[in-house]
């Protein structure tokens, strides 16, 4: 058969059953076989717009997300994409079009080295040389991305390779020299944190991305429940742990709550979980949990001591290490600890300021109301990002997404559109700024025309916000760069996509205009107008401990 035919026939032993993605010559022969394939394929209207779709379908589902651009141009298109999966360890395997193998290297029409260009933001890339190969590839390429500390995989394939015939028929397993990820824990250093797990008066979990990968919710909330340790989470935890439960402290950090940064900082037993310590959650590190022994559980022996000391390193599979923690792990007398976290939390709630213009804070708490807590919400980058994680109480894992490492703009709507095609009876919101959004409103149309009813909640302030915040408190209110004037109406223009359009300009519109659109059988963008120098607080300024939080209203 043609190698493109063959492509098909691996995804499909593959178990792949969606495709995102956006045509070209240097593709035209996969597409060719579209047609007798069972793979659904969603059109995006731009190539980054693919990545994210198929970056927010792995996060809502839990399984390898795919696209497929063409070479040159649609490869580089990619390339945000598969910088935002790589960052938050998401699977993804992206595939690429190139020129003919004999004219590789020659600045052919639409040539790019795409391999070259996407290593340092893969787990892994191939080029395929051979079309025999093709399915061996192919195999590595959903074994790598799905494994381990899952990530991206590009497989860039020739035009000649797709054209070209074969025998060749795809393999029952991948076996890849020297890649083995480590999965059970050691037993010893398991013991080690149940240990010192009973000896700590105050303990804290710090749970991060890894957590939601590895499927270890169910694990987590019986650790709590045997220990009642208090828990926090980064933002890509959210929803791992109820945050309804009244040991949860919401999410740690930069913009995190006051209570958990005071916990963390008075901590003396801190055990992260499938977290990696980055700048956002730290603060100043010379001055990060100063009393505290540190636990560390993490597939990625890298991340192990990477940023911070750690006193007990646990390499292995969140999930199946917390397993065996539960099997031999008892209580410490921690409650003077809960009942100082609980006087934290009375003293220091998430609060703004309810008068006057639209709030932010207040939309995404109606829409919490208005879908039961059970909406999967994406996020765009910037105070919208922050105000969603502050203020939508996740009770569930894989209920939140967004780029959390890159922070890339233009990141909600087509995840959004992932995330609903991964889950068709979920309501999908999107909650966007007015600057985000217009870095990949064109997907708009994908929406509509794949009958993808996903709602997109612009925060409409006029600025770039989260940038207009920093200007303000720390620049002498230099507003350069970040006034938004020349916004469109944003009404008019998802009408001209075919979608459903609501402006909102006060307080008491807010509630019918949810109703409206959760009624609507459609996409539908609500435009509302919220106070236009709203604040995220709590913020830590940049190089500082954690401890040092700026209130706002406090």
């Amino acid at each position: 058969m043609k190698g493109a035919k063959l492509f098909f026939d691996c995804l499909v032993k593959e178990g792949v059953e969606v495709m995102f993605g956006y045509p070209g010559g240097a593709v035209i022969d996969i597409f060719d076989e579209l047609d007798n394939s069972p793979i659904r394929f969603i059109l995006t209207r731009h190539e980054q717009g693919a990545a994210h779709a198929a970056d927010g379908y792995a996060r809502a589902s839990g399984k390898v997300g795919v696209c497929i651009a063409t070479s040159g141009p649609g490869g580089t298109n990619l390339v945000t994409g598969i910088a935002t999966a790589y960052m938050d360890s998401i699977p993804m395997v992206a595939f690429t079009g190139q020129v003919p193998t004999s004219m590789i290297g020659n600045d052919a029409f639409q040539e790019a080295d795409i391999v070259g260009i996407t290593r340092p933001i893969t787990k892994h890339n191939y080029l395929v040389t051979d079309v025999n190969e093709l399915p061996g590839i192919i195999k590595e390429a959903f074994f790598l991305a799905g494994t381990g500390r899952c990530g991206p995989v590009l497989v860039d394939i020739p035009k000649d390779i797709q054209q070209a015939q074969t025998s060749m028929t795809y393999p029952n397993k991948a076996e890849i020299p020297g890649y083995s990820p480590v999965y059970t824990g050691h037993p010893k250093q398991i013991e080690q944190l149940a240990k010192a797990i009973k000896q700590a008066s105050r303990p804290i979990l710090y749970v991060g991305g890894g957590a939601v990968a590895s499927g270890a919710a169910e694990e987590l909330r019986k650790l709590v429940a045997k220990t009642s340790i208090p828990v926090t989470t980064t933002l890509m935890a959210l929803g791992v742990f109820p945050e309804t439960d009244p040991v949860s402290l919401g999410m740690l950090g930069m913009h995190g709550t006051k209570y958990a940064n005071y916990a963390i900082m008075d901590s003396d037993l801190l055990i992260a979980v499938g977290a990696r310590f980055d700048d956002r959650i730290t603060g100043k590190i010379s001055e990060f949990a100063p009393h505290a022994k540190v636990a560390h559980i993490d597939i990625d022996p890298t991340s192990l001591k990477k940023n911070v000391r750690v006193d007990i390193p646990v390499v292995g599979d969140v999930r199946r290490v917390l397993k065996d923690l539960n099997k031999i792990v008892k209580p410490g007398q921690i409650g003077p600890w809960l009942k100082q976290i609980s006087q934290w939390k009375k003293k220091f709630p998430l609060t703004y300021e309810s008068k006057g213009d639209i709030r932010p804070q207040y939309v995404i708490e109606q829409i919490h109301k208005m879908t039961g807590g059970r909406a999967i919400i994406t996020t765009e980058v910037g105070q919208n990002q922050m105000w969603a994680a502050q203020f939508y109480t996740y009770t569930e894992p894989r209920t939140f997404l967004s780029s959390g490492g890159l922070g890339t703009m233009g990141y909600g709507l087509p995840a959004a559109i992932g995330a609903q095609v991964a889950c068709p009876d979920r309501v999908v919101f999107d909650i966007a700024g007015d600057g985000s959004i217009q870095m990949n409103i064109q997907e708009l149309t994908t929406a509509v025309t794949n009958s993808l009813p996903v709602k997109v909640a612009i925060l409409n302030n006029g600025y770039l916000g989260m940038v207009r915040q920093w200007q303000e408190l720390f620049y002498k209110k230099n507003y350069a760069g970040t006034v938004l004037v020349g916004n469109p109406d944003f009404v008019k223009l998802a009408e001209a996509y075919g979608a459903g359009g609501i402006r909102v300009t006060e307080k008491k519109e807010v509630v019918p205009a949810l109703k409206k659109a959760l009624k609507y059988p459609g996409p539908v963008l609500i435009d509302f107008r919220i106070a236009p120098e709203e604040n995220v607080w709590p913020m830590v300024p940049a190089g500082v401990s954690i401890r040092q939080m700026m209130s706002g209203l406090a």
